[in-house]
């Protein structure tokens, strides 16, 4: 049986310790224990972007104030030891960058356990962090990813830990004072003796926009800077005027932000002042020294308003029942506007077409909005109509609710920018925006009779709604029109079996009825009327054998008054093309400041890229911008 172990064994084993020596140095001298390693573009993208916001790892910024203070692995196993221990340094040279760990990782643990003062406390933080009570020496590069980091935690910060409740309808805030208890002291909210108002309304429901998804238009605009984007409700407020331009069951943007004072440097004990801005008017506030940009989401505000809304039942609904109304609009002649008058803001006046509503300027309006080039320098407004009724009784309605709105809006004249509105009309809504810009004359009158208007005998009323319907002025602050898809000359499906089919489908507005019964009568006498009188649809008025069509055609635009066109049509040639609805050759006019065909929409082009582009383009003009 040989030994385990010999003397003569001895020679053997050292040579197998120097080989396994040598191995070991060999593998040493392959990954030392300093060195770098070759990584993927994806491996680094991911470590460089990832943060708490973002994802579920806090960002390498806060690892490494982690790792230096050697409390990584105590973070791991008791993260508020970790955090408490990283606070009790604060005061020290390094105080912004724990400042930022602190934001972070507050925020990291909030999101695990949903607690509202540990979101308070990431978003007290990140206000220590983002506005010092003593600047640093050297002030962050606007470069620098940290500031928007901590900003967007201060952000969500005070958008979860004031909310009143959190469910699938969003993060509601609680606008009320309160103290609320944070893992290192107390918050105290405090709240305004003078509530906010927009156009005279009180907000309430104030819904935070981060946590939403949009639908139904392609981008999403958002503007970066502080404080949290919300939609509120509003309602009347005491017997204060509200801004009758507004509807009522409007959905408004505003931005909150909360002002926190009396900050001490262990952030102890934090007070905090609630602050609402009209997020469409104030676009910066000042915080100290620094001038600080409002955060904003105009898409998301824009979408929520029109979820669910009564505006899309009003479509089919609308064109069919004449006399409908969408709640607080009658008031002002269906005109209404997204945010109260701005003076100095030009007015673009949005006219929809037939089995249409507005709707269905969503996405032109989102893109507008977008661009604050134009979004500071025009105002959006909107003309909702029955589309059934006759155009020039839509019309009417339509110059009515402008001379309104010029009149009371600024009865002084003092604003220029009122007298240079733009009105852009779709379809049927392109012959209502035709008729404010021409003058009517005699022209509609002498359809029906030879006789003077005045001598004709007829009710107050119905002599009050024909003149305000045959006998009209161009309108002299509308200095510019935009025509879409409009049937100058008439649409082909009003003259088929579809436009014979929806004109059944049309109940003439009770309104109209006594007048209309009293014209008829009055139309069997040949010495007062050249033909019998029949009320209308504005399907009639879309058929180019209407006398009434023919007759808006041949009218002038008034001088001054710059003309654009824009014509859908589906495939070449264009001469003899059409949108589905409109022919090319019934939408084309002379003379115009410019024409731009669109090939390959159809007659709904107020969505399409190409179009909205081009009445950006005209924008841009109208107010001279470059």
């Amino acid at each position: 049986m040989p030994k385990l172990w010999s003397p003569a064994a001895r020679p053997r084993r050292a040579g197998l310790v120097a080989v396994s020596l040598a191995l070991a140095v060999f593998a040493v001298g392959c990954a030392t224990p300093v060195g770098i390693r070759r990584a993927s573009l994806g491996e680094v993208d991911r470590l460089m972007g990832e943060n708490a916001v973002t994802g579920d790892a806090p960002s390498a910024l806060s690892r490494q104030i982690l790792a230096r203070l050697g409390l990584s692995v105590l973070y791991e196993d008791d993260p508020v030891a970790a955090l408490e221990k990283l606070r009790a340094g604060l005061g020290a040279p390094d105080q912004r960058e724990r400042l930022l760990a602190l934001a972070e990782l507050w925020y990291s643990t909030a999101r695990k356990t949903g607690d509202r003062g540990e979101y308070l406390a990431a978003a007290v933080c990140a206000y220590a962090y983002v506005f010092p009570a003593t600047p640093p020496s050297s002030p962050p590069s606007p470069y620098d990813s940290r500031t928007h980091l901590v900003l967007e935690i201060y952000n969500r910060g005070i958008a979860r830990g004031l909310a009143l409740a959190e469910s699938d309808h969003g993060i509601e805030l609680d606008p009320s004072p309160r103290q609320i208890q944070m893992p290192f002291g107390t918050f105290v909210l405090r709240v305004p003796e003078e509530e906010f108002r927009y156009g005279g309304y009180r907000i309430v429901h104030p819904v935070a926009l981060g946590d939403f998804e949009i639908r139904g238009m392609r981008n999403r605009y958002r503007r970066p800077g502080a404080g949290v984007a919300l939609a509120a409700s509003i309602e009347p407020a005491g017997n204060r005027d509200t801004d009758p331009w507004l509807p009522p069951r409007a959905k408004i943007p505003v931005t909150a932000f909360v002002r926190i004072e009396e900050l001490p440097t262990d952030l102890a004990r934090a007070h905090g002042t609630l602050e609402f801005y009209d997020a469409d008017e104030t676009g910066t506030i000042q915080v100290g020294s620094a001038t600080v940009p409002l955060a904003s989401d105009p898409s998301a505000a824009l979408a929520y308003r029109l979820e669910g809304a009564p505006i899309w039942d009003f479509e089919i609904a609308g064109f069919r029942r004449s006399d409908l109304r969408i709640a607080g609009v009658s008031r002002t002649h269906g005109l209404f506007f997204l945010n109260p008058y701005r003076p100095g803001r030009i007015p673009v006046v949005f006219v929809h077409g037939t089995l249409s509503s507005p709707a269905r300027w969503a996405e032109m309006a989102n893109e507008l909005l977008g661009d604050p080039r134009i979004a500071t320098r025009f105002q959006l407004w909107f003309f909702v109509y029955n589309s059934g009724n006759p155009v020039l009784a839509s019309a009417a309605e339509l110059r009515e609710a402008l001379q309104t709105a010029e009149h009371d809006l600024d009865p002084e004249g003092k604003d220029p920018a009122l007298r240079q509105m733009v009105v852009v009309g779709h379809s049927q809504g392109g012959l209502l925006t035709k008729a404010m810009v021409v003058s009517s004359g005699n022209a509609f009158w002498a359809i029906w009779s030879d006789q003077k208007f005045e001598d004709v005998p007829m009710s107050a009323e119905t002599r009050e709604l024909l003149r305000k319907a045959a006998f009209f002025d161009a309108l002299p602050f509308v200095t510019r029109v935009i025509f879409i898809s409009t049937p100058h000359h008439g649409s082909f499906l009003a003259e088929n079996w579809l436009g014979m089919l929806a004109r059944r489908l049309v109940n003439a507005p009770s309104s109209l009825a006594q007048s209309s019964l009293e014209m008829a009568t009055l139309s069997q006498d040949p010495h007062l009327f050249r033909r019998r009188f029949q009320l209308p649809t504005s399907i009639d008025n879309m058929d180019w054998s209407n006398p009434g069509l023919r007759t808006l055609a041949s009218l002038p635009i008034a001088p001054g008054v710059a003309v654009n066109s824009i014509i859908p049509v589906l495939k070449a040639p264009i001469e003899t093309g059409d949108d589905g609805v409109v022919k090319y050759q019934s939408a084309h006019i002379e003379p115009v400041e410019s024409e731009l065909v669109v090939l390959g929409s159809g007659h709904s082009t107020q969505a399409n890229p190409e179009t909205i582009e081009e009445v950006r383009r005209i924008l841009y003009e109208h107010a001279g911008i470059h």
